[in-house]
């Protein structure tokens, strides 16, 4: 078969409250549907009518020019990404509200006002420019814990025209190297140390680890947060230089396609992917479906507790929501420390409105038990999100019902590293929701799911996700590597962009995404989306976790492996009992094809830092292999502890 099986079923869907559709940005269907299908004909006089909300230093002349695989979005228009995410707030009198409610994992907090934030960026702008040299085409890495200083960081390259490379706080001196080598980057910002589970992470020390090793860097930026720590010769201590420059600067104008930043993929094995972004399209991309999706109103307080190291950081904690002028809340620390009410206690504390996380985050609730979010006041949320890979059914229900008290919209959204912005997703106040699927594109995606030959598949036909035009936020590129990006995404399907991902379309048009391609397993002729199979397994009353794998097979062609994390305790657990309930279980939910051949209980999942779980690591168990490639992204230092082995 050319085509994905479809064996999950989802029936339920949650309409909107009239409440909050009568005060959404978006709430009218009668309004939305013409809209959304004008946008599906003409995306182009979509984005462009979109683009007129940002502020532009001179119109665009052309509002795309496509020569496939390359875009160019509002050309001949110019605009700085800094000023639209703080001046422009300053002179609409904003400069008093709070842009960043800063959380430590010790419970200490601080606030920063849009005027405090702007002075800060500016500051770091004069310096670099007139101390250092950096000027437009130079590119700078920020390897940075979560405080408000990285968004200054990136915020002050932004106003430079210095593109910058964010690079997370949790990788290895060798992560750093590599890509601070491939983007040849002029400077580094980093701390001397980041905090993480009650423990100083040394990043400084990371960093001088390979110094030597990375010649193109001239100057290191270091956020003293211990007295003691010393510096070494061109290494600067950030707040001293500092509080010795002027609190105005006058933002730069850049093309539209300037490239803003570059953010590399880590992958499986091999070198990491240099995915570029631009400027002018990436900003009306966040800043459009950031207001759309999240309904976004001037009082929220909204969470999304991605590190600014990954895409999500980036466009939903940084660009997105200040180009809005909302207020964003961070957090340095683990979740789930000191206390696995941590979630809980910070969104009653400060009034969170919004909440975005992750399903790996979500079920890692779910695991800790409902007694911790009734500890706290959640009433204050409105709405709640996902991100960063599709979201079971049971774990979507639990959110809604447990946190959101099945009132609050959930937008469960679909997008990559690549795509920059949220491509589909639900908007929460003219979308029915069902849980698990991320509904439909966003106005001016157009989005589709084809077969083998590219041809689109009939509803609950599984296949391939592909989006059929260009987008304003899509990627520019992969840094330095051309090819790698035609051969990428452009080869499988010509004049398409391939996502990676199998999904299929219901009935009603709502996208369901199935995961990586990579991880649709082939039992005896059957495509089997391993997201479907985890499913079934989550939905058992004992499971908290579950992640699915393929091994080879003599009769089948693959066999399905499952790890499982249990609920509750491990004393009295009779593994072998429960394994073949859970056996049964998947059997009676969705087909005897799907029964998992082997069952093993775990303690942990391997997840990187971002939340993910990292089956490649589980496909080479699971074969017996020992583990290789790419490890640093890994959050738990113990790959998999299986139970009553």
């Amino acid at each position: 078969m050319s085509f994905i099986d479809t064996v999950l079923i989802e029936k339920r869907a949650f309409l909107p409250s009239k409440q909050f559709a009568a005060e959404a940005h978006v709430g009218n269907p009668l309004e939305y549907e013409p809209l959304w299908n004008q946008s599906q004909r003409d995306p182009v006089a979509f984005w462009d009518e979109a683009a007129r909300n940002i502020t532009w230093i001179n119109r665009w002349k052309r509002t795309l020019l496509w020569q496939e695989p390359y875009a160019k979005w509002f050309e001949g228009g110019t605009l700085n990404a800094a000023y639209n995410c703080l001046d422009r707030h300053l002179k609409e009198g904003l400069g008093k509200k709070t842009a960043i409610i800063w959380e430590g994992e010790d419970g200490s907090h601080l606030t920063l006002s849009y005027q405090g934030l702007f002075e800060q960026v500016c500051q770091l702008a004069n310096f670099l420019e007139r101390k250092l040299g950096l000027k437009a085409g130079d590119t700078a890495a920020i390897y940075m814990p979560m405080v408000p200083e990285a968004v200054v960081a990136m915020l002050a390259c932004a106003r430079i025209g210095v593109t910058h490379n964010v690079i997370f706080g949790g990788f290895s001196g060798h992560a750093i190297r590599d890509r601070v080598q491939d983007s040849e980057c002029r400077i580094i910002f980093t701390a001397d140390v980041g905090y993480r589970r009650g423990q100083e992470v040394e990043l400084l020390k990371t960093v001088d680890s390979v110094l030597s090793e990375m010649p193109t860097v001239e100057n290191v930026m270091v956020l003293k947060r211990k007295s003691e720590t010393h510096l070494k010769e061109k290494q600067h201590d950030w707040r001293l230089v500092c509080n010795q420059e002027a609190k105005k600067h006058d933002a730069r104008p850049f093309d539209s396609e300037h490239p803003l930043f570059l953010l590399y993929t880590s992958g499986t094995t091999g070198k990491p992917k240099g995915i570029i972004h631009s400027t002018g399209g990436y900003l009306v991309g966040v800043t459009t479906t950031a207001k759309w999706i999240f309904d976004l109103k001037s009082t929220d307080v909204f969470w999304c507790t991605a590190d600014i190291g990954w895409i999500t950081g980036h466009s939903y904690v940084v660009y997105g929501l200040l180009s809005n002028a909302a207020t964003i809340v961070i957090y340095e620390g683990a979740p789930f420390h000191p206390h696995p009410g941590r979630y809980w206690e910070i969104i009653e504390k400060h009034r969170v409105t919004i909440l975005y996380t992750a399903p790996t985050a979500i079920r890692a609730c779910m695991r800790a038990g409902n007694d911790h979010p009734k500890k706290h006041n959640l009433n204050s949320l409105r709405l709640l999100g996902s991100v960063g890979e599709p979201i079971n059914p049971e774990a979507w229900m639990w959110y809604h019902t447990e946190i959101g008290k099945s009132r609050c919209p959930i937008v469960d959204t679909w997008w990559q590293t690549e795509t920059g912005s949220i491509l589909i997703a639900p908007l929460p106040g003219v979308t029915a929701t069902k849980p698990g699927s991320a509904t439909r594109p966003f106005p001016g995606i157009v989005a589709d799911i084809v077969n083998d030959e590219g041809r689109s598949c009939a509803p609950n036909e599984g296949g391939y996700l592909v989006i059929r035009n260009p987008w304003p936020s899509m990627l520019r590129g992969i840094y330095k590597n051309p090819e790698r990006f035609k051969e990428s995404y452009w080869s499988k399907f010509p004049g398409m962009y391939f996502t990676g991902d199998g999904a299929h379309r219901d009935e009603r048009g709502y996208f369901w995404i199935k995961g990586r391609v990579d991880d649709v397993i082939n039992v005896s002729g059957h495509r089997l989306g391993t997201m479907e199979v985890e499913s079934a397994l989550v939905s058992h009353p004992k499971v908290a976790e579950a992640a699915v794998v393929g091994r080879p097979d003599p009769i089948k062609g693959q066999a399905l492996v499952a790890f499982v994390t249990p609920r509750g305790e491990e004393s009295g657990l009779d593994v072998k009992k429960l394994t073949q309930e859970l056996k049964d279980h998947v059997a009676r939910e969705i087909g005897a094809i799907a029964r998992p051949d082997e069952i093993k209980l775990t303690r942990t999942l391997p997840k990187t830092r971002s939340g993910k779980i990292m089956r490649r690591l589980l496909k080479e168990l699971a074969e017996g292999k020992e583990p290789t490639g790419d490890t640093t992204t890994l959050e738990n230092s113990t790959l998999v502890e299986i139970i009553g082995e």
